[in-house]
């Protein structure tokens, strides 16, 4: 059997390590799977002398030098940018290329990452679709592991924080990271903020409405992106359109904004995710100054 009809014949069900070893024995390269946050999930046998591989192994994680230097060597960019897996030419330190592709959950969301070294043996024309199969069938093996399914909002309302919260420390959103926020969004960009009524309730109270209205956003349009930051649900939109007066977005929902006492500000239009944090103020000016206004909207939009 040729490589790709030996990766098609693993079967799944035996957990990732297994489809791993199966694969460094077919592929004879070493491999590895990490989340979307570089927590190492499982790795087959490797060489030290491969520096990511070293650290990661070692670690359980890339440090933040390591992951700078991997994203001066492309590793990051072309990997994250890319919906096929993707070959990277040999760099400094390594003995070869290695090739790099997406894990996606059920809900087809960017969850992880499986990255092979030329190590042994020079990968061939085909090792591309191969790996491509590998790549699939994983992301088959983890289709109902919880922790995959619930890794994306985690990820966002972990990124939107840092991105947002100039106080804390280790707030360093690396390109790639912001990469992964953004992908699947079309150009442009908006941030909307929704404020949820507290009724001086407890906190906890409060906080557990916010996850309420939170999830149930999230149910009328899960292209959009969700988190709870501070007092306040934060979305991440996004339109071919550079006008939001041009986009319905959330007003499609305005009965269920004012059945529950719920106000919502936009931003303007943006493109650069680091940028995020600007029209982030720009939707809460628009909602504060909206909700100090007589009229009757439930949305704002900032000007």
């Amino acid at each position: 059997m040729n490589v790709l009809e030996q990766v098609n014949a693993l079967k799944n069900g035996k957990g990732i390590q297994y489809l791993l070893d199966s694969a460094c024995k077919i592929f004879n390269n070493p491999i590895y799977m990490i989340d979307a946050f570089y927590n190492l999930i499982a790795a087959s046998d490797g060489p030290k002398d491969i520096y990511t591989w070293s650290e990661l192994t070692r670690t359980g994680t890339f440090s933040l030098q390591l992951k700078e230097k991997m994203a001066k060597d492309g590793i990051f960019d072309g990997s994250t940018n890319s919906e096929k897996p993707l070959y990277i030419a040999k760099r400094e330190n390594w003995s070869g290329g290695l090739i790099t592709g997406h894990i996606v959950n059920k809900n087809k969301n960017w969850v992880g990452q499986i990255t092979m070294h030329e190590y042994y043996t020079p990968f061939t024309e085909d090792s591309l679709e191969a790996y491509k199969a590998l790549a699939d069938k994983i992301s088959s093996e983890i289709h109902d592991y919880d922790y995959f399914i619930k890794l994306p909002v985690l990820f966002f309302e972990d990124t939107v924080n840092k991105l947002l919260d100039k106080s804390e420390k280790n707030t360093l959103v690396h390109h790639s990271q912001a990469q992964v926020v953004r992908y699947g969004l079309e150009n442009y960009l908006y941030v909307a903020v929704v404020s949820v009524a507290r009724n001086n309730i407890l906190e906890s109270v409060h906080r557990n409405r916010l996850a309420y209205f939170c999830s149930l956003l999230k149910t009328r349009c899960k292209s959009y992106r969700y988190a709870v930051y501070k007092d306040k649900i934060v979305i991440l939109m996004s339109s071919k359109l550079k006008n939001y007066s041009e986009e319905p977005f959330l007003s499609e929902d305005d009965d269920l904004f004012e059945i529950n006492d719920l106000y919502a500000g936009v931003s303007a239009s943006f493109e650069d995710i680091y940028q995020f944090s600007v029209y982030y103020d720009q939707a809460v000016s628009a909602l504060e100054n909206g909700m100090k206004s007589s009229s009757a909207k439930r949305f704002f939009i900032y000007e």
